[in-house]
């Protein structure tokens, strides 16, 4: 497994080449659609890794809730995951950047964190949420979503975060918005200040 580890604050930010749905970490971010019914990519795989309970618990929270608005998380139980919950959010459709995109990424990631938070669930491994069909640009998903994990660890949301991410090349354009991210944040004050 390719990785990039990073401390934060108390926490710790990893950056991964690896299958989400092997982690052994507390919970498992899904880049769920609002109906929760699976489909394509890393959905798909976390559906069919979890088992047909996962369907159902989807399912029961749909038809008692309604659809799950975008940029927003519900968590359900793991099942047959190593991960002991699974925490769906729905990232937006890119359409410019005009529709308030980066904004509502922001927030999938950020109410993922505050759901594991919830739950007492201190390791959560995400993916590239927005990115393949629904077509956010790679740079954008990671600038936006390690703003918002650093300081979601910084708030002591989680004590880790991996992001999973699918390849080596997608791994190289994470860690280089990470860096990008440190370069822009203005020097800690001295010591007794």
């Amino acid at each position: 497994m390719t990785a990039h580890a990073f401390s934060v604050g108390p926490g710790r930010l990893q950056l991964v080449v690896a299958d989400i749905t092997t982690l052994s970490v507390e919970a498992v971010v899904n880049a769920a659609n609002p109906s929760l019914a699976g489909g394509g990519g890393v959905d798909g795989a976390i559906h069919r890794a979890a088992g047909p309970r996962l369907v159902a618990a989807c399912l029961a929270h749909v038809r008692e809730h309604g659809p799950l608005p975008t940029g927003q998380a519900v968590a359900t139980p793991g099942f047959d995951l190593p991960a002991s919950h699974v925490i769906h959010t729905v990232g937006p459709v890119w359409r410019g950047g005009v529709h308030g995109e980066p904004a509502l990424l922001a927030s999938a990631y950020r109410e993922s964190l505050l759901a594991a938070k919830a739950l007492g669930l201190g390791s959560v491994a995400f993916p590239a949420i927005s990115c393949g069909a629904y077509g956010f640009p790679v740079e954008m998903v990671a600038s936006t979503a390690l703003r918002t994990l650093r300081q979601g660890l910084m708030d002591c949301l989680a004590r880790e975060v991996t992001m999973c991410l699918f390849s080596d090349h997608a791994l190289d354009v994470w860690r280089e918005a990470w860096e990008a991210l440190q370069g822009a944040l203005p020097p800690a004050p001295p010591a007794g200040d």
